[in-house]
């Protein structure tokens, strides 16, 4: 291995896990790879210091997780590249998002002061907590009565996954531990503050989860309206500094270089969002070309040339993606967590016998069963709403569905019926972006659900597009060792970067027009169901406030 040869190091923080990847420079190898899952994972039922239960859609994280994945992920990533630490020239990060993080001035998480660990709203607030939703319908209302320009730069609504909504509850909730708290930090601005000593603010997170178009935040008299006292929000905990993506937030600390192993000195790279930093792992940097990272979740990432108001969009902002093009991001809150959670829950142990008998995991299982179906031939129809619906709708008091069932209905059938709704609810991503002005003409697929050939061509099936694969494992980490190359100045910005060091095999899964035209019939159903229950009914918003009634009544 040449000497000559300059390495980065790109760290991309999941959901459940930290991955870190170390890079060559020249020309986008990966050369080794540290995978480290979180010590408590997702706390979603009770506080990891008392035992204290949590109510429903709370979902919390332990901050310093993230710090272990620096001292273990990176180490080991290191060294099974093999390659010496002293040719990294940078490291960048990638975060979930929305994910909230309450500080004391110097960047010390609540829940790491002695007298708060045993207040819920003293953690982290990842991305899939939606305990918020109350307070993310008056800023919508409000926002509406008032005519507030920035709304319909979110499809006009406004996510209770995001930044506002989340310190509202937190502001109404526990107003003494807001008063104490002093920074609220997007994660992927914490991991790195903790990296390089310095408190930056990426234009990514700020645009899209916080509001800020244009220059500005929401007015201080929008949000006295909304609760009195908050009206300093903005002012007090959350305006600061912000940094472009691909430039430099600083150079990393000697505390940090103890942690990772990596020189001290070399470029952090401001911070981002693991969806938006995958754009150009997967060389999509031009208009038309979406990209989809589905995990637990999926986060529909695009740029454009010109700037349109698609309903129920997450976003558009300017830069957010590639400097100098618009970019859009839509996304379900629900995609592998929902087949995780059918595999989890509704498979009867005959299954699991013959699953383990032919050496496969029940997913490959029920996979293989579904596979041999003809389109329809299960005669079923799903949301996919089990954990809220992130886009068109902006609804988190929506719920899963599954219409058709009979005594006759197989495990298997269920399954392939939950992986079409998915398909289902990115088609009506798609559309609604192309009747918006914003058209698709490739999708392109990262993370690890990309390696159900099932799957994926009943993606290209429904929306009749083509479908690329990036060609990474580490789709977001990749991205980030991307950014890494560009904030320690090996390349110029980063679609030029991109074009080197990016990763895609194209066309790999095409539409067959006629298993298209029998999904188009599946989808009028799912439209139905989709438009019922997310436009007209309110029958799923009471399940859940019946659902709250009962648990706080136990």
């Amino acid at each position: 291995m040449s000497s000559e040869e300059r390495y980065v190091v790109g760290v991309d923080f999941g959901t459940l896990s930290g991955r870190a990847v170390v890079v060559r420079v020249s020309d986008g190898a990966e050369l080794g790879t540290g995978v480290l899952e979180y010590a408590h994972a997702v706390i979603d039922d009770r506080l990891p210091a008392t035992a204290l239960g949590l109510p429903p859609e709370w979902a919390l994280q332990v901050p310093d997780d993230y710090r272990e994945v620096l001292k273990t992920a990176v180490p080991a990533a290191i060294a099974a590249s093999g390659i010496d630490p002293a040719h990294v020239i940078g490291i960048a990060t990638d975060f979930t998002a929305c994910t909230m993080v309450p500080c004391l001035a110097d960047g010390t998480p609540l829940n790491e002061v002695d007298e708060l660990a045993d207040r819920p709203h003293a953690y982290v607030k990842l991305w899939k907590h939606h305990a918020a939703q109350p307070q993310a319908d008056r800023i919508n209302e409000l926002a509406r009565e008032r005519g507030e320009a920035w709304l319909p730069r979110y499809g006009g609504l406004i996510s209770s996954e995001w930044e506002f909504a989340k310190a509202l509850q937190l502001f109404e909730e526990d107003r003494p531990l807001y008063d104490r708290m002093e920074h609220w930090v997007e994660a992927a601005d914490w991991i790195v503050w903790q990296l390089c000593g310095r408190y930056v603010r990426n234009a990514c997170t700020a645009g899209y989860k916080g509001i800020l178009q244009d220059g500005r935040y929401p007015s201080p008299d929008f949000l006295e309206r909304l609760a009195p006292g908050f009206g300093s929000f903005v002012a007090d905990k959350l305006e600061h500094p912000i940094g472009q993506l691909g430039s430099a937030a600083g150079t990393l600390t000697a505390e940090a270089s103890e942690w990772t192993g990596l020189p001290e000195g070399i470029a952090v790279a401001v911070g981002n969002v693991d969806a938006h930093v995958t754009a150009p792992a997967a060389q999509a940097v031009d208009p038309g070309q979406m990209v989809a990272i589905m995990g637990t979740s999926t986060c529909h990432v695009m740029s454009a040339d010109t700037l349109r108001e698609v309903p129920g969009m997450c976003g558009v902002v300017d830069g957010g993606i590639i400097a100098g093009r618009w970019g859009y991001e839509a996304g379900q809150s629900g995609v592998g967590d929902i087949f995780g959670w059918f595999v989890d829950s509704a498979v009867p142990p005959p299954y699991h016998e013959a699953a383990a008998a032919a050496g496969r995991s029940l997913h490959e299982h029920l996979t293989r069963l579904a596979t041999d179906q003809a389109v329809g031939e299960h005669g079923l129809v799903a949301l996919d709403w089990h954990s809220g619906n992130r886009s068109v709708l902006v609804d988190h008091e929506l719920s899963g569905l599954i219409v058709g069932q009979t005594l006759a209905t197989r495990p298997e059938d269920g399954y392939r019926a939950l992986l079409e709704a998915t398909a289902f609810g990115t088609r009506v991503i798609v559309e609604t972006f192309a009747e918006s002005g914003v058209p698709v003409q490739e999708l392109i697929i990262a993370g690890g659900l990309a390696k159900n050939a099932l799957l994926m061509q009943i993606y290209a099936d429904v929306t009749r597009l083509p479908l690329s694969i990036i060609d990474s494992e580490q789709g977001p980490a990749l991205g980030s060792a991307i950014h890494a190359a560009v904030a320690a100045g090996a390349y110029p910005d980063v679609p030029t970067a991109a074009k080197s060091m990016g990763k895609v095999r194209r066309g790999v899964y095409l539409p067959d027009e006629e298993r298209a035209r029998a999904y188009d019939r599946l989808f009028g159903l799912y439209v139905e169901l989709h438009d019922y229950f997310g436009r007209h009914s309110r029958l799923m918003r009471k399940l859940k406030s019946v659902r709250r009634a009962a648990v706080e009544s136990r």
